[in-house]
């Protein structure tokens, strides 16, 4: 597998390519704009020495005559490496002096302004530009036509000058910028190596939140979601080591008692004590299900709560999931239990799993510890959502009432056959899912209910699906 590129080397990369790109264009611009300044320079000088060889004609015996001023050599001169052509026609084209071979702008207007064009000068490729001039006098009338063209050499050397001083001077102002660059890509990576080297040499148990005080804004929202994630991550190692202690702690009596009892009944000679200390034994072993059943199911609600996304339940069918199970039925049979709910949802967004755990504990404790008959609800008050439990009992004392919901908290009327897990489960899924619980005493006897935020209904799309 490639070794991945650093973050460093791809901004880097990133810079010389932009700066690759500007270079070409730069490059492509310089030489548009030299060649310009080249032509319009050489251009002034081609049209200075016309003019002036224009300047020189006049009529004599009615036949114009040109003589050829030194200036106009003088301005063809400035550009030794040139070859240089010209040509004077009078009226219908015809050469009066200079050369035949030098071409005029053919197809183009000409007006009473100067025209340039491009053409060939033996081969080469040249400059061209034609100056009229026009005569009315007695014994002549028309125009005289002064063409001068020079080749291009000249030119293209000073546009490869221009551009080559243009390119010198961005090259030199493009290497300060990438040494600039690469010093502040540098410094920017600093707070990620910084970082990296926080978290590596950190003990691995250790998942207390980084602080990002410092750090830019980019790198300050991933390191806020990071620290979220050991948060949950550190949650969820604080629950299975609180589920492995617990099983050590909670464990160890019970099951040296089994081993006990278990011993006893081998070595009992009489049948009928030793079918007493079996049923002690079986009584002793389904205790020890149910407790390790809770102490699984609270640590899986836990994780549940931080694992699983959040879906909208309705509390009235998390209440008739448990009259349906009929566990009830098992756990106090004969007892009167009763389901009350009415016609409108009671939404909430939560996982229906730990809402039918915390129901079947709530329910389960009013079975054990209160007094039918007993009643499961859920109903709606002050835009919060109740699944709550009601018996006719009086509640636990009022000492144990501010303890309820504690890992292992016994009341004393259990006699023991709870393992105070209950009601912690109930407390574990309100917390998960920004919840609390709630007691009332009251005429009608004890109610305890889980209070959820309520949720806002499905949309009629969804609703109809």
């Amino acid at each position: 597998m490639a070794e991945p590129q650093s973050l460093q080397g791809r901004v880097t990369g990133a810079v010389l390519s932009l700066m690759a790109v500007g270079g070409i264009l730069l490059a492509l611009v310089s030489w548009a704009n030299g060649r310009a300044a080249a032509r319009e320079a050489y251009d002034r000088l081609l049209l200075g020495a016309a003019s002036d060889i224009a300047e020189t004609v006049t009529i004599q015996q009615g036949l114009p005559v040109a003589v050829l001023p030194v200036s106009a050599f003088e301005l063809l001169g400035q550009a030794p490496q040139d070859r240089v052509a010209y040509a004077i026609r009078g009226p219908g084209r015809a050469l009066l002096t200079g050369m035949a071979e030098v071409p005029h702008p053919r197809g183009r207007a000409r007006g009473p302004g100067p025209v340039f064009f491009d053409d060939r000068m033996q081969g080469e490729p040249a400059r061209y530009v034609e100056v009229t001039r026009r005569f009315a006098e007695r014994d002549f009338s028309g125009a005289v036509t002064v063409t001068v063209g020079q080749t291009l050499r000249a030119r293209n050397a000073m546009a490869l000058e221009l551009s080559r001083g243009a390119l010198l001077a961005s090259a030199a102002a493009g290497g300060m910028l990438l040494l600039i660059a690469l010093v502040v890509i540098r410094r920017a990576m600093r707070p990620l190596a910084a970082l990296a080297g926080d978290l590596a040499g950190r003990d691995p148990h250790d998942l207390t939140p980084v602080d990002p005080a410092g750090l830019p804004a980019e790198m300050a929202a991933v390191l806020t979601a990071m620290n979220r994630f050991m948060a949950r991550l550190d949650r969820q190692l604080g629950a299975m080591r609180g589920l492995i202690s617990d099983t050590a702690h909670q464990l160890r009596t019970p099951v040296a008692a089994i081993r006990v009892q278990a011993e006893m009944a081998l070595e009992e000679p009489d049948p009928a004590r030793a079918r007493a200390a079996a049923e002690r034994l079986l009584v002793r072993t389904r205790s020890l299900g149910g407790l390790l059943d809770q102490m699984l199911s609270r640590a899986l609600v836990i994780h549940r709560g931080e694992a699983v996304t959040r879906e909208r339940v309705d509390l009235r069918d998390v209440a008739l999931d448990v009259i349906d199970a009929r566990d009830h039925e098992l756990l106090a049979p004969g007892a009167e239990v009763g389901l009350v709910i009415g016609d409108s949802p009671v939404w909430v967004m939560a996982d229906a799993f730990s809402l039918q755990e915390a129901a079947k504990n709530l329910l389960a404790n009013a079975l054990r510890h209160g007094r039918a008959p007993v009643r499961i609800g859920a109903d709606l008050a002050a835009g919060e959502a109740r699944l709550w439990v009601e018996d006719a009992g009086g509640g636990p004392p009022e000492g144990l009432m501010e303890r309820l919901g504690e890992r292992f908290e016994r009341a004393a009327a259990s006699g023991g056959q709870s393992s105070g897990l209950g009601l912690s489960i109930v407390r574990a899924v309100a917390a998960a899912f920004g919840g609390r619980i709630a007691t009332q005493t009251g005429g009608a006897g004890f109610r305890i209910a889980l209070v959820l935020p309520a949720a806002p209904g499905p949309a009629p799309a969804e609703a109809a699906a």
